[in-house]
């Protein structure tokens, strides 16, 4: 009965919800991601070779696929050398997710997540076949998990996140929370504090091991990537670069500011914007044009990214509107100075500043980033990156980079520290993984898997 009434719910909250997911569509926003595949649970991934066991791995969106994309060459490795055969699938839930997957492992083993639905999650765990169900950060669903459940398949969450914030969230359902964490045989947590809150969920087995983020991040400003992209954008390894990834409105134009005030002084400085949502670049270009216009902005020019050409004949424009998806984590290997969005309005809870930091950058954010709290307060402790309160903060902050390089050196150099010190995440979280499946697969399987496909519906 249960899965009839999240059925029924589900339905409800979809009707609701519709009207929205139209708009999205007509509006040439970012869709829905693949609403009848989801809705079906359909799905044409390859059967598990012979032997192998089958590892299904869930990321939401980008930054949660970018993760498993380095879990998974780390599980590949340890499989290998413990004699064992694994085949990975990867689902995400977004258009980006879904795109960045199929570049990383190749289109015949992504397929969107399904919704939340009894018949949706049984056809897909029927199809799948898997082994092991690996979930990105904090992605619990109590019908997906009710299936792996009744399936005899061990669940993991891996860089288990849970905010203060999703914390009070969860503890308002305390008893749907407790039944759906009952149901997961490890959550592998990003620190210690979010292994904490798992336990007073009600987590049977939980343990800290670090965040997967320290070791997803490439760091080497020579790598072929962030070459390709420098040759692109006409930049010399000497070229001070301003960067403002993962930004939201109106982060862009507070980025903008901050390189026309210091223009006139640094001739040479570049300006990278990467939006933290590709399909805003058309307002964020329609913009430019209007305020490079000004006579204050007279020999400023700008770029879209897709016109670059790979032939290298680009002439370099003193503003890049990056308008593609996957190519942030080597962007900022070009860039001098870092300002990483989605933190100055409250509401986002900031982005990714690991990578940045990695490449040894001058890192500055605003002062809204509870969903990196730790590594934010391991970065600020080191001396290793600025908060920046708002537009007016953030041009001191790269003024002061460009005019004393050897503080945006220093605090480069230590955000590199901490990144090598927090480093080893994702060889312990592949271990436990791998001892997950072995132990479990050597359990008799006390119903059979074909005993979900009868559940209520």
């Amino acid at each position: 009965m249960v899965p009839l009434a999240l059925n029924l719910l589900y339905l409800l909250l979809g009707l609701i919800a519709l009207p929205w997911v139209l708009w999205r569509r007509l509006a040439g926003g970012r869709p829905v991601a693949a609403p009848w595949q989801r809705l079906t649970g359909s799905t044409t991934v390859p059967p598990c070779p012979p032997g192998a066991h089958r590892i299904w791995l869930h990321g939401v969106s980008v930054g949660e696929v970018q993760l498993l994309a380095t879990l998974v060459a780390e599980l590949n490795r340890q499989a290998a050398a413990r004699g064992l055969t694994i085949d990975c699938v990867v689902s995400s839930s977004t258009t980006t997710g879904l795109d960045l997957a199929a570049r990383r492992f190749g289109p015949e083993r992504v397929f969107p997540c399904p919704l939340d639905v009894s018949w949706a999650i049984r056809r897909v765990f029927r199809q799948v076949q898997p082994d092991l169900l690996v979930l990105g950060e904090l992605e619990l669903w109590p019908t997906m998990l009710h299936t792996a459940d009744t399936r005899g398949v061990p669940v993991a969450v891996v860089n288990g996140r849970m905010s203060p914030r999703s914390f009070r969230g969860y503890s308002r359902v305390a008893p749907l929370a407790r039944a759906m964490l009952c149901r997961v045989s490890l959550v592998l947590a990003r620190s210690a504090e979010d292994a904490e809150r798992f336990r007073q969920l009600g987590g049977p087995a939980v343990e800290a091991v670090g965040s997967l983020k320290f070791d997803g991040v490439i760091g080497d400003r020579q790598a072929a990537g962030v070459r390709r992209l420098r040759d692109l954008a006409g930049l010399s390894e000497q070229t001070p670069v301003l960067l403002a990834g993962s930004t939201q409105a109106p982060e862009e134009a507070l980025a903008v500011e901050a390189f026309l005030a210091q223009r006139p002084r640094h001739p040479d400085l570049r300006l990278i914007l990467v939006p933290r949502h590709a399909e805003r670049a058309g307002a964020i270009a329609a913009w430019l044009d209007s305020r490079l216009a000004d006579p204050a902005a007279a020999g400023i020019d700008w770029q879209r990214r897709s016109a670059l050409t790979q032939a290298g004949n680009n002439s370099p424009a003193a503003v890049l509107l990056v308008d593609v998806t996957g190519e942030l984590a080597s962007w900022w290997g070009v860039a001098t100075v870092a300002f990483v969005g989605g933190s100055l309005d409250g509401t986002r809870g900031g982005q990714n500043m690991i990578e940045p930091s990695a490449y040894g950058a001058a890192v500055c954010f605003g002062p809204h980033t509870r969903n990196f709290r730790t590594e934010v307060a391991q970065l600020l402790t080191d001396n290793a990156a600025v908060v920046v309160e708002d537009g007016e903060a953030l041009r001191q902050f790269v003024g002061r980079c460009l005019v004393e390089p050897q503080f945006a050196a220093g605090l480069g150099t230590r955000a590199r520290q901490v990144v090598a010190r927090n480093r080893g995440a994702t060889a312990t979280t592949g271990k436990r993984l791998l001892d997950l499946l072995t132990t479990e697969s050597e359990q008799p399987v006390v119903e059979p898997r074909q005993k979900a496909d009868t559940d209520d519906s």
